[in-house]
């Protein structure tokens, strides 16, 4: 998901390809982590008040700015 992806990127992980094989969708792909592991389960399945899910909201705005770059450039 987009939003994941979002927060994952807020959250600090890296960003290493966009798949796009699927001709319909993309792919973010992060490195494969425990701390990644942990922080899609956050994201899943935490509370709303859950410190592992609070981002800052400016990092998040960013984020999103950024992946939406990344995922409109050379689309070729």
């Amino acid at each position: 998901s987009f939003y994941l992806a979002a927060f994952l990127f807020a959250k600090g992980l890296e960003l290493v390809n966009i798949d796009r094989t699927d001709p319909r969708k993309c792919v973010f792909v992060f490195i494969d982590t425990p701390l990644r592991e942990l922080l899609v389960g956050v994201f899943n399945f935490g509370k709303e008040d859950d410190p592992e899910i609070m981002v800052d909201a400016r990092k998040l705005i960013t984020a999103t700015k950024l992946l939406k770059e990344k995922l409109y450039q050379d689309q070729s």
